[in-house]
């Protein structure tokens, strides 16, 4: 039955809109923003102390170039800048969002790819290879103090914060309440209410006076923007999950004309001077992680090689950019055999009997993905961008979801939005969601966060989990070798 609204509070208004309050009942709260704030900056101070010790009493005094520069402190800031960077890459400050563990995570990765720039920077700057010991000293300080943090910070959060009464309002999708528990949520979010989006307005708004936040899931934007703008006239914090017409509307440009407020949407089309960047960007990290990553190629070559004698590589056929076709280049991780029916089939997890022994290592870490840094420097895909699909695949998707033809706006990436914030088995839908998110806002900052952010995927198991026998998903399957 169609969702209905409540009759206009006053004359004259249209059907479906409320009288909001000039005030809100619930004022935001400043306290937890300034709180928050502070806690993240105590943690930017906490794990730059070790390292200014570090630096000021031992490794200022081996810097041979502009050493009176960096005695003036800016190699501190060089590294306050940069440990930011992958703290927000990495989410390592979301205190109000991430269990303990998932904190110190993030906090580890930021703070090792923090120290290890800076070290490369010191080794330059010195002129020789520096004393590695005091910089893995400052690490084990650093690491403690981030443990210490994590454990205080959630602490902290959840004493004055925590518990907050939440209403999960669903219209197409339901069952997001089961979630809380699942990702360690519910010890913010006390769901007290589950209801139809039809229940809601039929019942009354005011319902929602009593609750602190609420979700809202698959709700049609006439009847989402009736509870959204009660929501915010009343001070209760709004989760969505949107859906692709609103994913598409988060990139509209604002632009003046005819006095009236306007926005503007097309097809994906960045600036010239970000599409040079992003091929230079392409080339350059390209040949560096060639040039790094050769040792483990070679080994997972020869490894895959032993195994059973069969091809190491494999070539697939998969869209790129306004669907044309490549072939995509990957280590073979299945048996030969693994489709000679010719049915294109998803792999079911660490439990699929295709996968080859070396090939679970190799799925387990993306190391069957490096062989695609040589369709990046050839210029089929690039390093940041929406996986590549088998046509055939695309075309089954398309026929339900016309609009999954929207993720070919750009170049298919190595890694993306959907890779380091869903999983192997996450819905189509959803995947086509996070990839519109990535492409409603280019720029050359969200790459090298997605890139960075890549890196807390490969040793998380269930990113790597698989899609359930029968059913399809919107990744590949590495069946076939290469021609």
């Amino acid at each position: 039955m169609k969702a209905q609204s409540r009759r206009p509070s006053h004359p004259g208004m249209p059907e479906g809109s409320y009288a909001l309050p000039r005030q809100p009942k619930r004022a935001v709260n400043l306290n937890h923003d300034y709180g928050l704030r502070l806690i993240k900056a105590a943690n930017v101070l906490l794990i730059t102390l070790p390292f200014a010790i570090c630096w000021l009493l031992y490794y200022v005094h081996t810097v041979v170039i502009f050493p009176s520069i960096y005695r003036g402190g800016g190699i501190i800031l060089m590294f306050v800048v940069l440990y930011t960077f992958f703290g927000r890459a990495y989410d390592a400050f979301l205190v109000s969002m991430k269990r303990i563990s998932e904190m110190f995570y993030a906090q580890a990765l930021s703070i090792f790819f923090a120290d290890g720039f800076m070290y490369l920077v010191l080794w330059l700057m010195s002129g020789a290879f520096p004393n590695i010991w005091p910089a893995l000293a400052a690490l084990a300080a650093q690491l403690i103090l981030g443990a210490l943090w994590c454990w205080g910070a959630n602490r902290w959060y959840f004493a004055h914060y925590g518990g907050q009464k939440t209403a999960v309002i669903y219209d197409v999708r339901r069952g997001v309440e089961d979630l809380f528990g699942r990702y360690g949520m519910d010890q913010k979010f006390d769901v007290q209410m589950v209801c139809t989006v039809e229940d809601c307005l039929l019942e009354n708004l005011n319902m929602l006076d009593d609750y602190t936040c609420v979700f809202l899931c698959g709700v049609h934007s006439h009847e989402r923007n009736i509870i959204l703008k009660y929501c915010v006239a009343n001070g209760i914090v709004v989760y969505i999950i949107p859906r692709v017409g609103d994913v598409i509307m988060s990139g509209a440009k604002k632009i003046p004309m005819f006095h009236l407020p306007m926005m503007r949407v097309d097809r994906y089309s960045p600036p010239p001077e970000y599409q040079l960047a992003k091929r230079t960007l392409d080339i350059l990290l390209g040949l560096l992680f060639l040039l790094l990553f050769s040792p483990i190629i070679l080994i997972a070559a020869i490894a895959v090689k032993v195994e059973d004698g069969g091809p190491v590589f494999y070539k697939q056929i998969r869209l790129t950019k306004d669907g044309r076709e490549f072939k995509m280049l990957k280590f073979r991780s299945m048996v030969i055999s693994a489709e000679q029916d010719g049915v294109a089939r998803l792999s079911t997890g660490r439990d699929d009997p295709r996968i080859t022994r070396v090939g679970r290592v190799l799925r387990a870490h993306r190391i069957d993905e490096l062989p695609q840094l040589f369709n990046i420097l050839g210029g089929s895909m690039s390093l940041v961008g929406p996986r590549p699909e088998r046509p055939e695949i695309a075309a089954e998707y398309e026929r339900e979801m016309p609009e999954f033809a929207l993720r070919l706006q750009c170049k298919a990436g190595l890694t993306g939005y959907a890779q380091v914030y869903g999983k192997y088995n996450t819905t189509p839908y959803d995947k086509l969601q996070m990839d519109l998110m990535y492409i409603s806002r280019p720029s050359i900052v969200e790459d090298l966060k997605i890139l960075f952010a890549t890196f807390t995927i490969l040793f998380r198991q269930d990113s790597t989990e698989g899609v359930a026998p029968g059913h399809t998903n919107a990744q590949e399957d590495d069946t076939k070798p290469a021609a």
